[in-house]
């Protein structure tokens, strides 16, 4: 499949894109020091993955010349949608995948010391611009966790990513996957929203497929149709 590269000028504040039509006009792309918080449909799990291929491009094609961490919350990494994407972005799949550092967490715990214990020596190690965390609040859902320490610690990781963004100037994105509609999810998703700078989120109907721009500082808000008619993601990005 051949591909269509637009080189852009390197500039001092470089935009880290989607290249998703539809989706550039209304959305250009993350700044470094933003925390985002991508949500809705389960097809956020591909939009991260795209991500992980991209951050890897030079930053003439959108990208962010990095290697990236993946907190994988939700075992939600998927090794064959990377390499499918690496190829469309003609990219060897072996080097993407040696260039994404995957951290799995299987408690709330685990989960919160990976991000305020580890993740700053992390990034120094892996040199990365871009952090993916997947599934950020599902297991601070557990009925074992009692609501208030739930909401207190859950409160106090969304700070420390926001402000981690911006102190070490890399992008952090986060996926707050659907869960069904309960009073603690509902308060842990409003609190990660608040904290981000950046909001999207994805929505499709049996005829539509949408994403929205519900929160950014700078541009304007609104949301924009995508192909539907059973299309994947790689099929609507525009390589």
């Amino acid at each position: 499949m051949s591909q269509k590269l637009i080189m852009k000028p390197a500039s001092a504040k470089p935009l880290f894109s989607l290249n998703m039509p539809g989706v550039d006009e209304l959305f250009p792309g993350f700044a470094l020091g933003d925390f985002a918080v991508l949500y809705g449909s389960p097809s956020v799990i591909s939009v991260t993955s795209l991500l992980c291929v991209r951050a890897q491009l030079p930053v003439q094609l959108g990208g962010l010349g990095s290697n990236v961490v993946f907190i994988d919350g939700g075992n939600t990494f998927r090794l064959y949608k990377i390499s499918r994407l690496a190829q469309l972005h003609l990219l060897n799949p072996r080097e993407v995948l040696e260039r994404i550092f995957i951290s799995r967490a299987f408690t709330a715990y685990q989960l919160t010391s990976l991000i305020l214990d580890k993740m700053e020596e992390t990034i120094r190690n892996y040199n990365a611009k871009l952090v993916v965390i997947s599934d950020i609040a599902g297991f601070f859902l557990d009925s074992d966790i009692p609501n208030e320490e739930a909401q207190s610690v859950y409160s106090q990781v969304v700070s420390y990513l926001s402000n981690f963004a911006k102190k070490h100037q890399i992008i952090i994105i986060a996926t707050y996957l659907p869960y069904s509609d309960n009073k603690r999810s509902n308060l842990l998703q409003e609190v990660t929203c608040n904290r981000a700078s950046t909001v999207l989120s994805f929505s499709q109907t049996p005829y539509t497929r949408e994403v929205t721009l519900e929160k950014h500082p700078s541009y304007v808000l609104g949301n924009s149709e995508l192909p539907s008619e059973n299309l994947t993601l790689t099929d609507f990005m525009g390589v």
